[in-house]
This record gives structure tokens, C-alpha cells and sequence, in this order.
């Protein structure tokens, strides 16, 4: 039976730390040079309606390098905008590709792709989740304080796709996470009552509150792809939201500073904090390839063992 990457909550806590297993297995082998055949002779489809960098480059690195072959595909070049339906275009690229990866506005659509595709979906972005990013950035924290569980982890800025799928991860991982949101920019309700452990996830709007316990400092941008008619309304309402050392001055010395990229530097943060000592981001960026190898080495692993196989290598 398939098995799908659409959310979060789609993986277990034990199948999380599994996967951060194998990432780390990952990561040590590349840089040995070493490689894994687990996709190998299958083609997998990249469908993208959104514009990409960090997720396609990555994605297509991580199924070449496992042995496969990446297909992209611009999602204004096929015809569902011409109004074929997502169902027919999900049964009849089943009959050619083995996987795919898909970047696209609304989470109903990637979900009714999913029902009449055959293999694996993933879901690379949708307007309300961001499940490969959150995946990676949970790996990258424990990666750099050790441990997940007990960890303050404030996040500043819209209540976008990235936070919810903040929130679903704290909720499954045992994480305290603090967002701090303007009141109209809120994480969605839907997404907020799915969170079985309430008591980890606090919601205001004061940046300054969350500051002097926060062990991980998170922003991201206050206009996602989609929302530029809103650009000069957000900048306004999002400015005391500004990550800059004047917020930070009673942070802890080392807390980690974190952004999914693209980042607008003198918006949402300003160079001295992105470019700082305490600043991940690009250790955050490189891991996504190794997590998305992970990834597709659970989703794709005929024996369900998760346990990485260094003979696989």
C-alpha cells in the first residue's frame, strides 16, 4: 500500500526521529561521496504552480542522487489550467511516473491528486501547510541543541503555511512553540484544532513576550506567493514583527536564528541578525536535501524498515 507526505500528522513521532536518523546517515555519506539506488528505474514527476528554489533544486538533487530520474513539470504547461480536472491528470500520470512532488495553492488539490494517483505524493507547498520545510527544521534544531522535546521555539511573523506546520510538528514532537501573530494574520483555526497537546502552543501578539526563554528565534516572510496585492497593508501592520537586535536584546545568547528563505532582509529581519553567529539558515537550506532524502527513502522502502541500511549506500 502507498503511503503519502501531506502533512505533518501523516508521519508518527517514532517515524520522525527515524527519518532524522537516516538524514544524518545521509548528510555523513554525501560528503563521502557515497550513494543510495533506492529510486533507482523510477521516474518521479515535480508538478510546481508556485515559483522554486531551494524545494526544486533540492528534490531533484535528492531523487537523482537516490538513484532516479526527476521530471519537472511547470503546472501552467499541463492542461489543468485549460480545464482538465486534477482527478484525470492524476490517473493518467500514474501510468508514466512513480512518484511525484507537488507544489500548488490549494491543499484540496493536492489531496484529491492523491486519491487517484497510484504511488507516493508529496506535498511541497500549499497555500495552507509546508510539511517538507517543518520536517527539515525540526531535524535542524535537534541537529543543533541536541534534543526537541522540552525546547522553546518562538515563531514571529504571518501565521502562514510555515507556522501552521509548526504548530502540527510541536504537537507531535513534544516542542513548547510560542507564535507571535497580528491578530488578523492568526494560524488557521483548522490547523490549531488538530493540536492534541494544547499546552505546548501559546498565541499572542507580542514579539517581545517570547524573547528571553526562546532557545530557536523563526520568521519568514509577511507576503507569500499569491498575497502581493497585500504587500503595502502587511508592511504596515507586520512592521513591530520585525525580527532586528533591538527585539533581541533580551534573548539568550545562544538561541538559533531561523528562516525558510527567500527572505526579504530589512522586512521581516534585518541583516545584522540573519548574518549573525546565532543565524542557521543555511545549514536550515542544506538539510532540506538530506531530509527529502529520508523522506523518500521511508515512503519508498518496500520492507517498512526504517532503520537506514548502510549497505543501501
Amino acid at each position: 500500500m502507498k503511503r503519502d507526505f501531506l502533512t505533518v500528522t501523516d508521519l508518527s513521532k517514532e517515524e520522525m526521529y527515524r527519518i532524522f536518523d537516516m538524514a544524518k546517515q545521509y548528510k555523513s555519506a554525501r560528503k563521502k561521496g557515497e550513494s543510495s539506488g533506492i529510486l533507482q528505474n523510477r521516474s518521479i514527476g515535480l508538478l510546481f504552480d508556485k515559483p522554486s528554489t531551494r524545494t526544486r533544486v533540492s528534490f531533484e538533487v535528492a531523487i537523482t542522487e537516490l538513484g532516479g530520474r526527476p521530471l519537472y513539470l511547470s503546472g501552467g504547461t499541463t492542461q489543468i489550467p485549460r480545464g482538465e480536472t486534477v482527478r484525470d491528470t492524476a490517473s493518467v500520470l500514474s501510468r508514466y511516473l512513480g512518484g511525484m512532488i507537488i507544489r500548488t495553492y490549494k491543499q484540496e488539490d493536492i489531496e484529491e491528486f492523491a486519491r487517484n494517483f497510484s504511488y507516493p505524493v508529496i506535498n511541497a507547498l500549499t497555500d495552507l501547510l509546508h510539511p517538507c520545510q517543518i520536517l527539515t527544521d525540526y531535524f535542524t534544531i535537534c541537529e543543533k541543541k541536541g534534543k526537541l522535546e522540552g525546547l522553546n521555539v518562538t515563531y514571529i511573523g504571518d501565521g502562514n503555511n510555515v507556522c501552521n506546520s509548526l504548530i502540527l510538528g510541536a504537537d507531535l514532537l513534544g516542542v513548547n512553540l510560542r507564535v507571535a501573530v497580528p491578530e488578523e494574520y492568526r494560524p488557521s483555526e483548522k490547523i490549531v484544532k488538530q493540536v492534541k497537546n494544547r499546552n505546548l502552543i501559546i498565541i499572542d501578539e507580542n514579539p517581545a513576550r517570547f524573547i528571553p526563554d526562546a532557545d530557536v528565534i523563526y520568521t519568514d516572510t509577511w507576503v507569500s506567493m499569491g498575497e502581493e496585492e497585500e504587500t503595502e497593508k502587511r508592511k504596515k501592520i507586520f512592521q513591530k514583527y520585525q525580527v532586528n537586535s533591538r527585539l533581541l536584546r533580551t534573548a539568550k545568547r545562544d538561541f538559533i536564528f531561523m528562516h525558510c528563505l527567500p527572505a526579504h532582509r530589512g522586512w521581516e529581519v534585518t541583516d545584522e541578525v540573519i548574518d549573525s553567529d546565532n543565524s542557521v539558515v543555511l545549514d536550515q537550506a542544506e538539510n532540506r536535501l538530506h531530509c527529502q532524502k529520508a523522506l523518500l527513502h521511508l515512503l519508498y522502502s518496500e520492507s517498512r524498515i526504517l532503520r537506514f541500511q548502510s549497505e543501501e549506500l
